[in-house]
């Protein structure tokens, strides 16, 4: 399952519009290049429908608002939704601010959104309306443990089912779910954490994952989840002495473009409950 996700991506070259934060933009592009789909940034209200029109699928990430930007995330997801195209929403930081809470809460209340992947702290905000979201990590009570994982599981199942939407809890432990089934995975580093921008690779990369597997969303938003996961175990063991993180975003980067259905199958560590 996970080696034809990405198969499909390589094959399909899914092109995906992006409305993502500044802070990431262009890590975001090398990743959309580097597992086989093909990026397109814009968030100009008088551009984003034209672009989202000639695309597959629409990612939404909240990292750098401002009232310009989202006007076009609104304008944006309203034509992807009346052409039927996916549509992921990063809520970076909801939780942080009224602003960065508000807009999530709208964009999930006005689009009929098909991911939403966050940090625990931050689809608990948007599963509450409030949160304590400390800039854009996951509050420190609100991390994914072995302790509380069946908690997580249930919390995860819960919400996917009220949203009708596949949330992607991504953390030390990540969490899949469409509301029936929650895949549990245990790829990854602690060091991609250093990085700025992981999640919002991810979220960008996600997208192209679901365009490119449209009859088998859940499993592709946990091969591209499994994916990053890897990438960062394979980047962080090709790491060399005097590496340090703008290095190993590097190459994550590269291991994500050599990466072949082959050894994701065999590296993705994830189980079903």
């Amino acid at each position: 399952m996970m080696k034809q996700c990405l198969e499909n991506v390589r094959a399909s070259v899914p092109l995906v519009h992006n409305i993502t934060n500044y802070v990431t933009v262009n890590d975001v592009a090398n990743v959309l290049l580097a597992c086989g789909g093909s990026p397109i940034m814009s968030d100009e209200p008088e551009d984003v429908e034209d672009i989202t029109s000639i695309c597959g699928g629409l990612n939404i990430n909240i990292g750098t608002l401002n009232q310009h930007s989202i006007q076009g995330m609104m304008r944006a997801g309203k034509k992807a939704a009346k052409l039927g195209h996916p549509i992921l929403l990063d809520p970076v930081g909801a939780g942080a601010s009224a602003l960065r809470t508000d807009t999530a809460l709208k964009l999930m209340e006005e689009l009929p959104l098909t991911v939403i992947r966050g940090n625990i702290s931050e689809i608990k905000t948007l599963a509450f309306g409030s949160g304590t979201t400390k800039g854009v990590d996951a509050d420190v009570s609100d991390r994914v443990t072995e302790e509380n994982l069946e908690d997580a599981v249930r919390f995860v199942k819960n919400f996917a089912e009220k949203s009708s939407a596949i949330i992607a809890v991504t953390g030390a432990i990540d969490l899949v779910s469409d509301g029936k089934t929650c895949y549990v995975i245990r790829n990854g580093r602690p060091e991609m954490g250093k990085i700025t921008g992981t999640g919002c690779q991810l979220s960008g990369m996600t997208m192209a994952f679901v365009v490119a597997n449209p009859d088998n969303k859940l499993e592709a938003v946990a091969a591209a989840v499994c994916t990053m996961g890897l990438a960062g175990e394979i980047g962080w063991n090709n790491m060399q002495p005097g590496d340090g993180n703008s290095t190993y975003r590097n190459r994550i980067i590269d291991a994500i473009y050599n990466m072949d259905g082959e050894t994701l199958q065999k590296g993705a560590r994830y189980e079903v409950r």
